[in-house]
């Protein structure tokens, strides 16, 4: 029997607040998937150069369990690692492999986050 053989499938039931330098991230899950829902793409950068070190690590265990973690920005998924992750040309160039980076994500979550800012300014101007 070798490492690999003795890690069961995993199934993960729960819904819970992480809080990370103040920033609250939902976590929630499927059984199989777990979906990290960041507030924004600057707190999902930070936390991607944060744990750079563990990107492997975790990515392996993940894989070993059969658990999927997707990073969402403003419900859009940016990032998938572990069981389900399908690392490409753009997780190479970013240099984030094992990491899926997914450039559709990453640019609905762009949109979205300039429309937040300009709602942002809108609120602030008189009359509104």
């Amino acid at each position: 029997m070798t490492d690999h053989d003795a890690v069961a499938p995993l199934s993960v039931a729960t819904d819970l607040t992480l809080t990370v330098d103040g920033t609250p991230i939902e976590v929630r899950s499927t059984g199989d998937r777990l979906f990290v829902e960041v507030p924004t793409l600057r707190t999902a950068l930070r936390i991607a150069r944060d744990g750079e070190g563990v990107r492997e690590q975790l990515s392996s265990v993940l894989s070993l369990t059969d658990l999927t973690v997707e990073v969402r920005v403003r419900e859009a998924t940016v990032a998938v690692v572990g069981a389900g992750a399908d690392p490409g040309v753009l997780s190479r160039e970013l240099g984030v492999d094992p990491v899926e980076a997914r450039l559709g994500g990453g640019v609905a979550a762009v949109g979205r986050e300039v429309i937040a800012g300009v709602e942002a300014v809108a609120g602030l101007l008189p009359g509104r």
